[in-house]
């Protein structure tokens, strides 16, 4: 028999008027984490307005693929909509299934091919930067390698470089206020605090220098043959031959910078804290990479064969993954023996799905072993959502995964990098929950330490 929500269970430390916010905002992860214990779905208050968490794999997969025509974006992106406007990330229905279709050819495989190119230089000039010695952020640098691949694949060069900076320096701020506002009571909003204030500052940054480079280049009438900047400004839907707006193109520039770059810095900040902390995992993926590539620069031909770089960014992106997802039912839905009304919003986290202790072995361990065939195939194919799932799949996850790969297999093809005694990586959730600072000290990798 079917209950109504009165009955979910509701999470404990509930406040007054703040609801769960104030925990949720405070200790994120270990919060969303706790509510497996509490049931499958659990009421969760942001201030006075209740959210409905699901924690199980066979939940997340019912609300996004099995009855995913019954939701709609949710809280979560009405909350970062000053940033990235109504891009794929936001938009629901029609809107969205038309501009996925006028991107997705940017990422269709034949392109990916050329933008390995671009990855593998990008990655040997940084490389090649390099002193021994030499001590480096790993997460800023890899955030600042993220945004120029991005911006040589999106924009042409020179029209690029205010997109560029401005990312590289509104990202941060956004990353750290952005948890914080989608908890926050929305009636908190309009209040002059610190990260209000941050936050709304930075997104329109990034939006005003993106809608400057749109404009420039329709003055100058000179499209750059294969950027997405001018695949958007020719592109027009195949039903109606309608061009995208101006503020269309910019929606979409914005929410691929946002997710392409915070995605896979993160991964790879945290692939090398992880790999200089397992030698042997270390010793076994360099040996794979000079078998593989054997002292030339990677290519996309060489990113299948590199399994064992495959295991550990699995592994990376199932311990360190996407802290927070949010859908709202367009009608009413039948979810763990309730029924949600239209309207209802639904909240799920991959990173606590991937860390629960029902689905993997001492979930807490980094073991890229576990992603060997013969151990995957325990691990049931809900379980692990790296990049969402159904028609909100991430467009650019064959992006992403490509560029990884040929990063890690350049830098560790030629340098070791040792972490600092003095700190040790916290996790700081945002879009992910991503590490707060990697300082690291680059070794030329010798024949001796290959061994």
């Amino acid at each position: 028999m079917l209950q109504g929500l009165e009955s979910v269970p509701s999470a404990p430390g509930r406040l007054p008027l703040l609801g769960h916010a104030w925990n949720l905002a405070r200790q994120p992860l270990a919060f969303l984490r706790s509510l497996r214990e509490v049931g499958d779905l659990v009421r969760v208050d942001l201030g006075t307005m209740p959210m409905y968490v699901v924690t199980s794999a066979d939940l997340v997969r019912d609300v996004t693929v099995v009855q995913a025509r019954s939701f709609e974006k949710g809280r979560l992106y009405d909350r970062v909509r000053p940033l990235v406007g109504n891009g794929l990330a936001t938009a629901g229905g029609e809107v969205h299934r038309r501009h996925r279709r006028l991107i997705q050819p940017m990422f269709h495989q034949a392109r990916i091919a050329g933008y390995a190119e671009t990855m593998s230089s990008r990655a040997r000039g940084l490389v090649d930067s390099w002193t021994p010695g030499q001590v480096i952020a790993v997460d800023q640098v890899m955030g600042e390698l993220a945004i120029e691949i991005l911006s040589e694949t999106m924009f042409s060069t020179d029209i690029g470089e205010p997109a560029v900076e401005a990312v590289r320096r509104n990202l941060p701020v956004i990353l750290k206020n952005m948890l914080v506002r989608a908890a926050s009571p929305k009636i908190l909003d309009h209040l002059p605090v610190p990260p209000n204030r941050a936050f709304d500052a930075a997104a329109a940054g990034m939006r005003q220098v993106i809608d400057d480079v749109i404009a420039g280049t329709r003055r100058s009438g000179r499209a750059h043959e294969g950027d997405l900047l001018s695949v958007l400004l020719e592109a027009r839907d195949a039903d109606t031959g309608e061009a995208l707006t101006d503020e269309e193109i910019r929606d979409e520039l914005v929410t691929i910078l946002f997710a392409g770059t915070e995605t896979t810095a993160s991964t790879l900040a945290w692939a090398f804290h992880e790999i200089a902390g397992h030698p042997e995992v270390e010793k076994q993926v360099v040996a794979e990479i000079d078998e593989v590539l054997g002292g030339r620069p990677a290519t996309i031909e060489d990113v299948p064969r590199l399994t064992g770089i495959r295991r550990v960014l699995d592994e990376v992106i199932r311990l360190h993954g996407v802290t927070l997802l949010m859908r709202r039912t367009t009608e009413e839905v039948h979810l763990a023996g309730f029924t949600l009304p239209a309207g209802t919003e639904v909240a799920f986290s991959l990173y606590a799905l991937h860390r629960d202790p029902a689905l993997y072995a001492d979930p807490d361990r980094f073991d890229p072993d576990r992603w060997l065939p013969e151990r995957r195939k325990d691990i049931p194919r809900e379980a692990f959502v790296p990049f969402g799932s159904g028609n909100r799949r991430c467009i650019g996850d064959a992006f992403a995964w490509t560029e990884a790969t040929i990063v890690l297999a350049t830098v560790l093809a030629r340098w070791q990098l040792r972490p600092l005694p003095e700190h040790v990586p916290q996790e700081a959730a945002s879009a992910m929950a991503h590490p707060d600072h990697v300082p690291m000290q680059l070794h030329p990798r010798t024949p001796t330490s290959r061994s």
